[in-house]
């Protein structure tokens, strides 16, 4: 457990709890967290699900600019790297995640939103990538993952401009899937993820491979790694689960070992 970064079990969902006050400031040390977090979730067995929260103020403000702010050339250039890989750690969590956001998610903070599968937020949460008004631009994942999200356009426009988007607009944009009330953002996110915990958990890797790594690459490739997984669930106790639940009780009656 780390410092500033924790994973929290309860009923099968895996919370990777941000805890830097006041704002959640991401420097290099809550980055490696952040990272040992996501290793975490993705080996224990009894985390089915993750949310990613930075509790009921803040989900995280951005980078840590005063760390950052006199690293020159050459010290970037050897830690930009582990920045970009720490947070696609959690890209790679072969579950079902979702960003609990409340407060501000900025720069560092809205690039790790973007990690997840999906992102719930506070109807007075303020979402966006800010750096260019710091003569930078995104580092860790902003420019690709905002761009794949919303379109180039989109994206061009939000990271160009620097603008801090409100929840309402953010939705219609396409950078949060649903707003709901700020003090109700942590149950929703668990009750998202809480779909999951008893399913088939083999299914849900594949999906989230096939469709992340469809993304990376052309569509006969994608249908090539798709057609692979697909094949590949047919050694697995759960397509036997599920489909001989289907034949004999029908649809939506399986029981899944996660096996």
């Amino acid at each position: 457990m780390g410092e500033f970064v924790r994973l929290e079990v309860e009923g099968g969902i895996g919370t990777i709890r941000l805890d830097r006050p006041p704002m959640n400031a991401l420097n290099t040390q809550v980055q490696e967290e952040i990272r040992a977090a996501a290793g975490e979730a993705t080996a224990r067995a009894d985390v089915r699900a993750v949310v990613v929260y930075g509790g009921e103020k803040v989900f995280a403000a951005g980078a840590d600019i005063k760390e950052m702010a006199d690293m020159s050339y050459a010290q970037m250039a050897e830690r930009a790297g582990a920045l970009s890989s720490s947070f696609t750690a959690v890209a790679e969590i072969p579950k079902p995640t979702v960003a609990a956001i409340t407060g501000y998610a900025l720069g560092g903070g809205f690039e790790l939103a973007l990690c997840c599968d999906r992102r719930i937020a506070g109807d007075n949460a303020k979402v966006g990538q800010p750096e260019i008004l710091l003569g930078i631009i995104p580092g860790a994942g902003g420019t690709q993952r905002l761009s794949r999200l919303v379109g180039p356009s989109k994206a061009k426009d939000l990271v160009y401009t620097g603008r801090m988007v409100p929840a309402e607009e953010a939705l219609a944009l396409g950078m949060v899937d649903e707003v709901v009330a700020p003090d109700a953002v942590h149950d929703a996110a668990r009750s998202w993820a809480g779909q999951f915990v008893n399913g088939p958990a083999r299914a849900f890797a594949a999906a989230k491979a096939a469709i992340d790594g469809g993304l990376d690459t052309d569509l006969n490739n994608g249908l090539r790694l798709e057609s692979h997984l697909f094949a590949a669930l047919f050694a697995t106790d759960d397509q036997k689960a599920g489909m001989r639940s289907f034949i004999e009780n029908g649809p939506g009656k399986a029981t899944f070992s996660g096996k």
